[in-house]
């Protein structure tokens, strides 16, 4: 099976929801999350603090340059995200939309690059 990941996205100074609102999203994640593992597609996954909290590490002539804040300079940030097992693009795009309805926002689906060497790449 391949892996993909289900990212959530948020976008910058959008009101907050209601603390109703929010608790009943979490319910309902955790019911994709519950879903999920009794499918056997669960890997793993996590909801993110603000981009504001992220901090970029680079390498510039052998020196490490950290700076605070997200790398994106954009109100469109990931939020978290699921990383699972499934047969195809299509199974993956049916739990992305079960993600999708439980985060009540968007979720971007990546296929993860196969590993050279695996069986599942040289045709056996």
């Amino acid at each position: 099976m391949k892996q993909y990941m289900l990212a959530v996205h948020y976008v910058e100074g959008q009101p907050a929801p209601s603390p109703e609102a929010m608790a009943q999203s979490y319910r309902d994640v955790e019911a994709v999350n519950v879903e999920l593992r009794e499918a056997g597609a669960w890997v793993f996954a996590g909801g993110l603090h603000p981009a504001s909290t992220a901090t970029v590490v680079r390498m510039r002539d052998g020196e490490v340059l950290t700076t605070d804040g997200p790398f994106a300079e954009t109100k469109e940030q990931l939020g978290g995200f699921w990383v699972i097992k499934a047969a195809d693009l299509d199974a993956a795009l049916a739990w992305s939309a079960k993600a999708a309805a439980a985060c009540r926002g968007p979720v971007e689906v990546r296929p993860f690059q196969e590993d050279p060497g695996s069986q599942e790449d040289s045709g056996n």
